[in-house]
Order: C-alpha cells, then structure tokens, then sequence
C-alpha cells in the first residue's frame, strides 16, 4: 500500500548545502539485485542530482505551483516501476533489455530505477519539454553512475534509460517494456499527497480537485492479469485523473495486456467498485 507523503506547504527550498542534500536518500528493494544495489549507493552519494532534484522543486512548487517533484516522488515513482517489473517478470513476462541484448533482469531493473529517478530532471531549465531536456542532463550522470560496469553494459543501459525517459512524455509510445513501466509508475504517484500543494495554494481545477479524490492506491498481483492497480477515491470526481491515466499513460505503453486496473468509490466506510478498465 502506498503512503501519501505529507508535504511543508512553505517554500520548497532552502539554501542548498551539504547537509541538506546528504540527508536525501532513495530508498528501494534490492532483493539481491548488486547491480542495482551498487547504483542505488552511487545516486545517493551523488550531489549533483540531489542538487538537481532540488531545483526542480523550486520551478515545479514554487514557481509554478505543481506538485512535488523532487525526492519524494522519484522514490515513489521508483519503488512503484521495480514492484511492477518484478511482478511481471514472475509471470514470465521478458524484459526488452533481455529479449533485444542478452543482458539479464538485474539489469533491466537499474534501467528502470535511473529512468525513473531521472525522468524529469528537464524541469530543472524548463516545464515545457522537460522530457528532451532531461536527456542531455541525465547523460553524464548515467556515464559517471554506470562506469563500473562493461562498456558494453553501459551503453546497452543508457541507450535504454534514455529511451524511458523520453518515452515518458505525452504519447511516447515506448518501444521497450522498460520504457512503458516507466510511464505506468510515474502516472500511479497520484492522491491527496501531491494535490495538496495545490489546494494549500488555492489552485483549484478539474486536476487538483480529480487528485484529492484519491485516497490510496495499491498495486498488487492480480489474477487474471500480472498486474492489478486498485485506486480508491472519496469522490466520483477522481475519475477524471484515472481516465486520464488510462487513455494517456497504460495506453499504448506495450503494458496493455498486462495490467488491469479497479477504481473502487468510498462511502459510509465501505468500498463499492465504481469502475474497471482492460484494455
């Protein structure tokens, strides 16, 4: 089950020093994935992308009013992209990394962590084509993240992580399994934990209202498909972010067979199913 954050509603920053960003850390399973245990140490000792997350929360909260996304919601977005994978990966659905390169399930979990992690570091410059330019920035890092392993690996890997990335924007239409996990995980960090920047700020619209709908979400195995998404509003007016989900993000991600998703209305302290979708 995923926890909604609770958010300072003041500034999102303050001055950046040392301390600050060592007490950022990502936090993911890595069911003995060293791989990926190893990259997960090298970001959390990297201040150049905490120092990045950090501004993109200065544009992001306070110059644009969005909702967080910085630290908080790479984790999110992180920890939802590996639980998808490792539950389609037990369904023997194979990975595009493994299928097209010969490279194994440990390594399409790094490409779908540093997609996810990295995927919009563009709007540290700017909102608008945020995915592009997320690319040039994220290069380097993944250079410098990556170096230990082959040569080969690594440019297997950021060519992937890449791909993810700019497949994330509005009709991406990813090539990969990676590249559609990546738009899945990001469009599932929804809910009251993130409208409520907006609402403190007094933006109300269709988009802040529909996320405050939502109350949880939990994403678990599912019985006829791999992948079960099952999201839970207080109000009929949350719909409006799932369909929105549904017609841009699950479709045409390559994910469509795969996952299925429930929308379950609260009332009176009891759940009744409002609507589901199979694409």
């Amino acid at each position: 089950m995923i926890q909604w954050a609770i958010f300072n509603m003041d500034k999102s920053h303050t001055k950046i020093t040392k301390a600050s960003l060592d007490a950022i850390k990502i936090e993911v399973p890595l069911e003995d994935n060293k791989i990926l245990a190893e990259v997960v140490k090298r970001i959390n000792s990297n201040d150049e992308i905490k120092t990045l997350w950090k501004i993109i929360n200065v544009n992001a909260i306070d110059r644009l009013g969005m909702s967080d996304h910085g630290p908080t919601h790479f984790k999110i977005v992180a920890n939802n992209g590996l639980k998808i994978a490792r539950m389609l990966a037990k369904h023997k659905v194979v990975m595009s990394v493994a299928d097209d390169f010969g490279l194994t399930n440990d390594h399409a979990e790094v490409i779908i962590f540093l997609a996810c992690i990295m995927h919009d570091l563009g709007m540290s410059i700017h909102r608008e084509d945020h995915e592009a330019f997320s690319l040039f920035l994220a290069k380097p890092l993944l250079e410098e993240v990556l170096h230990f392993l082959p040569d080969e690996e690594r440019v297997v890997a950021i060519s992937e992580v890449l791909h993810a990335i700019i497949s994330h924007r509005a009709y991406g239409k990813p090539s990969t399994i990676e590249g559609g996990i990546i738009r899945i995980a990001d469009a599932l960090d929804m809910g009251k934990g993130r409208a409520r920047i907006s609402y403190k700020r007094g933006e109300i619209n269709i988009y802040s209202v529909s996320d405050n709908a939502i109350v949880k979400l939990d994403i678990l195995e599912g019985k006829e498909r791999p992948v079960e998404v099952r999201i839970y509003m207080t109000n009929p007016a949350g719909i409006f972010q799932v369909d929105d989900l549904m017609k841009e993000k699950l479709k045409g991600s390559k994910l469509e067979k795969y996952i299925s998703v429930s929308v379950y209305l609260l009332e009176n302290g009891r759940d009744k199913l409002y609507k589901e979708y199979n694409l």
